[in-house]
This record gives C-alpha cells, sequence and structure tokens, in this order.
C-alpha cells in the first residue's frame, strides 16, 4: 500500500487502524483499505467505539459481524452509501 512498516505500527497505535496478529504477523484487513489509502469513515469509527469502552478485539469482532438487517458487515458497509448508518450504529452501541 505504500506505507512503511513503523507508519503502519503508528497507525494502529494512534488508532487510525485495527490489526490483529497471526502466526506472530501483523495483519490488517483488506477491507480496511480504499485504493491506496484508508477507507473513510474508519478512523472515526474507531475512535467511536474505542471512546464508547470497546476494547480492540470487540472492535475487530463488530467490524466483522453482520448486521441483519442490513445482511452486510460494518467493514464492508464503509465502502458504499451504508457508512454513516455504521458511525451512527456505533455512536448507539457504544453508550
Amino acid at each position: 500500500m505504500g506505507f512503511s512498516n513503523s507508519k503502519v505500527l503508528n497507525m494502529i497505535s494512534d488508532h487510525t487502524l485495527l490489526a490483529v496478529r497471526r502466526d506472530g504477523q501483523v495483519a490488517i484487513p483488506e477491507l480496511f483499505f480504499d485504493g491506496s489509502d484508508i477507507v473513510k469513515h474508519l478512523t472515526g469509527l474507531i475512535k467511536v467505539l474505542l471512546d464508547g469502552g470497546f476494547s480492540r478485539d470487540e472492535i475487530m469482532r463488530w467490524m466483522f459481524t453482520v448486521q441483519d438487517d442490513l445482511g452486510i458487515t460494518p467493514a464492508t458497509a464503509l465502502h458504499g452509501h451504508q457508512a454513516r448508518e455504521m458511525v451512527r450504529r456505533a455512536q448507539a452501541e457504544a453508550f
């Protein structure tokens, strides 16, 4: 994506991105990117959920849990017209 390893680690520690460790390697879901940039609304969504008391693991789980009424995950919704709805839902969940 054109980011250095140190830049990616800084973005994770700054809560701009979320990642998981797999076999000791940091892995960031592809859905968190839109072309060569971070998908719009992701950083704000992460911060809303963190401020609301969610842990990083809980946020990651929420991001990839299908919203029954929409039939998609929040991570997928960030790529379409439902992105703002996901931010609203995160605000409601977090408080």
